[in-house]
């Protein structure tokens, strides 16, 4: 896990983990010490909601940011597979929303983020194909070809793509008009067990202002990816 957040909040899923044994009925007036935490210490009956992982500090730095939305993302994925489901457990639901809320806790250019998601490798198609997977923002295009917009090209070069300024990026696939810069970060697997990593998916998050993303986004961004790639079964 990662030491250099603990410091900052809370970690439900981590309660969740280590406490997994224990029962509702098991939870009342359990105090947990907390350490850091505003109060010091924590009731854990009544902070042991998925929510909580979506609260950010006031004053979180991007890298702060950043690294809660790690941490978040290894504990909501532990003992939980799917990229996405019919039940609430959707990995990649949940990694757009820290994203989302992440980025919204920031100051600008990082909160005028407006479309945070991912596209998945579509399956159903002959064609290198990403399909729309779980996201926050306006409603989004469907389906992109490998090779097309700012999305396709990070699918089909395997490679980080930052765009500080989309009217500039030939062949940008212009979802929402208010969208100014973009970054896309590939996600590999190995799906099939060969040994081989392939693209099976990307994140893709807008701005609503030019350049609004910079070299820690993609750090960020591409252990985000490693990790996903690592949690799912694609």
């Amino acid at each position: 896990m990662r030491q250099s957040a603990r410091r900052r909040w809370l970690r439900p899923p981590q309660f969740e983990r280590e406490q997994q044994a224990l029962t509702s009925s098991d939870l009342d007036g359990e105090i947990i010490d907390a350490g850091s935490a505003p109060e010091g210490r924590i009731d854990l009956k009544s902070n042991l909601v998925h929510a909580d992982a979506s609260n950010f500090a006031d004053d979180v730095t991007k890298d702060d940011a950043y690294e809660q939305v790690l941490l978040q993302t290894e504990g909501l994925c532990t003992g939980q597979r799917n990229w996405l489901s019919l039940t609430p457990r959707s990995n990649l639901a949940n990694a757009a929303s820290l994203l989302w809320h992440g980025y919204k806790s920031l100051p600008a250019p990082s909160k005028e983020v407006n479309w945070a998601g991912f596209y998945v490798l579509d399956p159903s198609s002959s064609k290198p194909q990403l399909i729309l997977g779980p996201f926050q923002g306006k409603v989004a295009c469907q389906t992109i070809e490998f090779g097309r917009g700012v999305c396709g090209t990070a699918a089909s070069t395997r490679q980080t793509q930052v765009v500080a300024d989309v009217d500039q990026f030939p062949g940008h696939i212009a979802c929402d008009g208010d969208s100014r810069s973009e970054i896309v970060v590939p996600i590999l697997a190995d799906k099939d067990g060969s040994g081989e990593k392939k693209v099976v998916a990307i994140i893709d998050v807008d701005c609503a202002a030019l350049d609004g993303f910079d070299e820690l986004d993609r750090k960020y961004l591409e252990e985000l990816a490693e990790l996903l790639g690592k949690s799912c079964d694609w």
